[in-house]
């Protein structure tokens, strides 16, 4: 793409406007150091950091395991690529210089093994580097003679301090591991996880307290009263008629037993909620759930695996038609369990999926409806309910009859007394009772749901947190695509261009996140996405050569390419703008257009952990994108054009003093 192209890219490249999907912070102590560490720890979470692509904290940490008393060959080895990493001559500062001189001289004193080796050919590099005109052949020859891990460790971290004719010798071979590592350890089918959300856990319905209280305090009354007006309401009937109310009484009792019996399962048990009241979620384009977003993205969500996570034969539509009720039930519960600040839905899909798989397999196994079918009262316990009714009170009739018939004015006046305060406080009372058989029966059935549900999701939650771990890229498996990928890119650019790296004087790399990313990172390491924006600024003596293009780091795969030339010196100012809420922006000012306005990173104060600095995960952030080499890189020209290029290159320093 040429430079005439660049109104169709500066959304994507140069005017860059992200937007944040999700983001994502993994909870791993690979890099959290307790005070009283010892030096060993600090120097094994150095050399952590150091491979994970955080080399300015990596310095830090095995400085600091030095100056308590840890050093050899392997940790000044570490030590110098931690110093060099993302880094070229002219970023170091003097000091460093002469503290990288200073271990160049420890180099005899350490034993001879494969450490001291590497550290030697590492400080002979640097020699080669700040020499005009060395010869590169025998440094070149001890590198290829280092065993593997030190071996690719230097081409790795010296990446942009080898240049010219050494980084042309070394090239086809960092190539050919970059090709070989692009897409090793399953790539494709694992840098999802990197990003995915971490899973809140597992969460059911407890049950509701009880509302028996008020039932059980007037059941005592309301029941003497029964017992002492039915008690009433067949003494006068034995007193009036013996043989009739002897036969009577047995009938009523056994009336009254089995309509309690079966009135008990008819009338005793409450319908579920969900099921029976059809709680449902609003429909999002209710206006009444127009101001709970979460309510809406859960039902979204639950529409969503309902839709894919369907039985065999079903249509989506119908799918859904036919669970409308349970999936409303189902979402009114996790809405509620889950309504909390800063959660977002995709916390919860986990839960979602599996409740929608479950009904799934329910449906195949039969079981999808056992439940409203156990709220259903059969018609035969209905029947026996009414019938024992209808005896019971036959039977009271009859004997209020017994005890009336021929009988004073005044007895006929307790009957109809005692058979009235009979049916009120018997009626109160089975209705109190039955209350109190409700109330005890959904606790119970709650309870158990509650445990049955929480035993269940919980071992749903661990399954997919398992799933989640085992997948989940390493942050050396992270950085290493995320270096090939540039390598590529490098590569390509150069070939388009018909340069080696003969014909540049320095290159540089910019990293920064695409438009609608996601990112995630570990407690104490950088942000990486899963859309990147790759932006190469070739030196040459000629000028600057720039190329841009997104990645998609999932599959490698680039779009929205860009290339542009200039001279040095029109680039007339570089600005870098930090802002804590939104982030790191770079402007560039050329003479032959607008101004371009590159992000850089997003601000990531909000998701720190409260043992976390925002400074230096600021700090760590732009060193691991290349952007502090980048700014100084950039400044440096628009200041003082190709001079100050010249004024800063590897003949500036002098050369090292390598030990043997």
């Amino acid at each position: 793409m040429s430079h005439d192209d660049s109104a169709t890219y500066s959304s994507a490249a140069y005017n860059s406007t992200i937007g944040i999907q999700a983001e994502t912070v993994h909870d791993s102590n690979i890099y959290i150091v307790h005070p009283d560490a010892s030096p060993q720890e600090r120097y094994r979470v150095g050399v952590q950091l150091l491979e994970d692509g955080v080399p300015s904290r990596a310095r830090e940490m095995i400085t600091d395991a030095i100056a308590r008393g840890h050093d050899s060959a392997e940790v000044r080895f570490h030590w110098v690529l931690a110093m060099l990493s993302a880094r070229t001559h002219h970023d170091l500062s003097t000091e460093e210089v002469q503290r990288l001189r200073y271990t160049s001289r420890l180099v005899r004193a350490y034993p001879g093994d494969e450490w001291k080796e590497a550290l030697r050919v590492t400080f002979d590099l640097l020699a080669v580097l700040s020499t005009t005109g060395s010869e590169t052949s025998p440094v070149l020859k001890q590198l290829q003679d280092l065993p593997r891990r030190q071996h690719d460790a230097i081409l790795r971290h010296l990446d942009l301090m080898l240049t010219g004719g050494l980084k042309d010798d070394l090239w086809a071979e960092t190539l050919e591991r970059s090709h070989a590592e692009r897409f090793g350890k399953d790539r494709g089918r694992r840098v999802w996880a990197y990003f995915a959300p971490t899973p809140i856990g597992a969460r059911a319905r407890p049950p509701r307290p009880s509302t028996a209280d008020a039932a059980k305090a007037a059941l005592p009354v309301r029941a003497a009263l029964f017992v002492v007006s039915s008690v009433l309401l067949w003494i006068l009937a034995v007193f009036a008629d013996p043989a009739k109310a002897i036969v009577e009484l047995p009938v009523a009792l056994g009336a009254g037993l089995t309509a309690a019996r079966f009135g008990a399962r008819w009338w005793g048990r409450s319908p579920r909620p969900g099921l029976a009241a059809g709680a449902r979620v609003p429909h999002p384009h209710d206006p009444a759930s127009a101001g709970d977003g979460f309510t809406k993205r859960v039902s979204h969500s639950f529409d969503h695996y309902f839709s894919v996570r369907r039985p065999h034969g079903f249509t989506s539509d119908a799918w859904l038609d036919h669970t409308a009720q349970i999936r409303s039930s189902l979402a009114a519960e996790i809405a509620d369990l889950y309504r909390e600040s800063r959660i977002g839905v995709e916390r919860v899909d986990w839960l979602i999926r599996y409740l929608a798989e479950n009904a799934r397999d329910r449906y195949n196994n039969g079981t999808l409806s056992d439940q409203r079918r156990e709220e259903q009262t059969p018609g035969g316990t209905k029947a026996l309910t009414i019938a024992a009714l209808a005896v019971l009170g036959a039977a009271a009739l009859s004997a209020f009859g017994a005890a009336a018939s021929g009988a004073a004015q005044p007895q006929t006046l307790w009957a109809f007394l005692a058979l009235l305060g009979a049916a009120w406080s018997g009626h109160a009372t089975a209705y109190r009772w039955l209350e109190v058989r409700r109330e005890e029966h959904r606790v119970e059935r709650e309870a158990q749901e509650y445990t049955e549900n929480l035993t269940a999701r919980q071992i749903a939650y661990q399954r997919w947190q398992s799933f989640l771990d085992a997948t989940r890229p390493s942050e050396l498996e992270m950085e290493t695509w995320l270096a090939c990928d540039k390598s590529t890119f490098v590569d390509e650019a150069l070939r388009h261009h018909r340069l080696t790296w003969r014909d540049l004087i320095t290159h540089t790399i910019l990293v920064a996140p695409a438009p609608s990313y996601k990112r995630g990172r570990v407690r104490g390491g950088p942000w990486r996405y899963s859309h990147y924006v790759f932006r190469l600024f070739l030196f040459t003596q000629d000028g600057i050569r720039e190329v841009s293009a997104e990645f998609n780091f999932s599959d490698a795969t680039r779009r929205n390419e860009q290339r542009s030339n200039y001279r040095f010196d029109s680039l007339t100012s570089v600005q870098v703008t930090e802002n804590t809420d939104i982030g790191y922006d770079l402007e560039l000012v050329l003479t032959n257009g607008p101004a371009r306005k590159i992000r850089v990173k997003d601000a990531d104060a909000h998701q720190l952990a409260p043992t976390e600095d925002s400074q230096e995960i600021s700090e760590i952030n732009l060193s691991s994108a290349g952007s502090a080499h980048t700014f100084r890189l950039l400044e440096g020209i628009a200041a003082d054009g190709k001079s100050w290029l010249e004024r800063h290159g590897p003949d500036s320093l002098a050369p090292f003093q390598t030990a043997s």
